[in-house]
């Protein structure tokens, strides 16, 4: 179960934020799961797959939604944001919230291309991130692309915005890093 919430949460919290997403980009070195969780949208016109290696051959601004099932770090990080398109959400994994100075580093090179930084919980103590330009992820959420996918064990839009609901230590924590 975890595995596949994983992968539902992973794809789809970022689809289901922005607002018309056609291109998906999919950053991981096994990115069968992934794809198939993309491929329950139909409106979804292009999907690439690549390892962060080659993240340099992808074209300026050319995606709408990018998975990062990938260690981002600087050089990552300014990929990312070079092929995302001016309204683009990207998640991705990162360090455990207990590790704050790692993710301060991250959030901080994130920060500086994206308007919204936000973990989001997984299971237990696991998060994922969410980085967007322009949409944020409860208050945009497309209740009806969420309401409408199919086959789904874990993910619904009740876990989406749940999931970005955190304690108030680790709001105070993050204060001034986390962007919402």
């Amino acid at each position: 179960m975890k595995i596949k919430a994983y992968s539902e949460m992973i794809v789809h919290v970022p689809l289901c934020t922005h607002k018309e997403p056609s291109r998906v980009l999919v950053i991981s070195q096994d990115p069968a799961e992934l794809i198939s969780e993309l491929d329950r949208y139909g409106d979804i016109q292009h999907t690439l797959s690549v390892d962060s290696k080659k993240l340099s051959d992808v074209d300026e601004k050319s995606f709408d939604v990018i998975v990062c099932d990938e260690e981002v770090d600087a050089v990552v990080a300014s990929h990312i944001s070079r092929v995302l398109s001016d309204d683009g959400v990207v998640s991705m994994i990162h360090p455990s919230l207990t590790q704050k100075r790692a993710n301060e580093v991250l959030m901080g090179i994130l920060g500086s291309t994206f308007k919204i930084i936000m973990p989001y919980k997984l299971w237990e103590d696991q998060t994922l991130l969410l980085a967007s330009r322009s949409t944020h992820p409860t208050a945009d959420l497309n209740l009806h692309r969420s309401d409408m996918l199919d086959g789904q064990s874990y993910y619904n839009c009740d876990i989406h915005i749940a999931s970005f609901a955190m304690p108030q230590h680790i709001r105070k924590e993050y204060l001034g890093v986390i962007k919402n």
